[in-house]
């Protein structure tokens, strides 16, 4: 495959550069091509708005995001580092998201490299989401630390199911724009478990990212689960980690 690693983190030293490190050495040495965007590294810009597009605006007196991404992509004026990262993701057939879990979500960085690469025309399209994402047959993966531990992400624990934690990224970013998406690795609270807990944590990623193919995949209901109101229809029992029958 041809993998894609967006990765965020301010210091190279850090266990989330460890594991960036031992992605692209792993799936390079069982023969994927490997390309990492290092995004504090190129000093990518996270701040959607209207310098994102080059040439006159589609709409000079109302700055819609979406429309001017929408138009920019289809006449070829988006700004180049976003069509840098577009490249990179139309080639790649696996993409692995890097990065440290930040108030209960991804860094102001990685969350802006979606807002500006996921554009409107490029990422999704009106009628095609979820089943019918623009990504659909791409393969993705969060891997990401926390600062607490296990327990506090458990389904009972005070911070909540890492699953719900995530559902945002997982359903709202990937899912819906067609990846089908794998369970996340997560490395709780690095910093804390010492150097044995830290070389587990690294072998233990190593194994997962060599059994992708045997990974099986996050469960989301298919379109035929929902109503023309975009609901689970009567009978249909929730299986999300968020959705519930009501």
């Amino acid at each position: 495959m041809n993998v894609l690693v967006v990765y965020a983190h301010p210091e190279p030293k850090s266990f989330n550069g460890a594991m960036r490190d031992l992605a692209a050495e792993t799936l390079t040495k069982v023969g994927h091509s490997v390309i990492v965007s290092d995004l504090y590294a190129m000093g990518f810009n996270p701040v959607a708005g209207p310098e994102d597009m080059t040439g006159e605006r589609n709409d000079p007196d109302f700055f819609s995001l979406q429309r001017e991404q929408t138009a920019a992509y289809e006449t070829g004026r988006l700004a180049a580092d976003i069509n840098a990262e577009i490249e990179k993701l139309k080639r790649a057939d696996f993409v692995l998201f890097q990065f440290p879990v930040w108030w209960f979500g991804m860094p102001a960085m990685i969350k802006g490299w979606a807002d500006r690469v996921f554009a409107r025309g490029f990422a999704y399209l009106p009628g095609r989401k979820y089943d019918t994402g623009m990504f659909k047959g791409k393969l993705a993966m969060v891997a990401a630390t926390t600062g607490t531990s296990a327990d506090t992400y458990a389904p009972d624990g005070i911070d909540g199911d890492i699953l719900t934690v995530l559902w945002p990224i997982h359903n709202g970013l990937l899912r819906y724009a067609g990846f089908d998406v794998l369970p996340p690795f997560v490395a709780y609270m690095p910093g804390r478990v010492g150097e044995e807990g830290r070389k587990a944590y690294l072998e233990a990623y190593r194994k997962r990212l060599e059994d992708i193919d045997d990974t099986p995949r996050l469960f989301f209901h298919p379109a035929e689960d929902y109503g023309k109101n975009e609901r689970l229809k009567p009978g249909v029992l929730a299986r999300s980690g968020v959705q519930r029958n009501v």
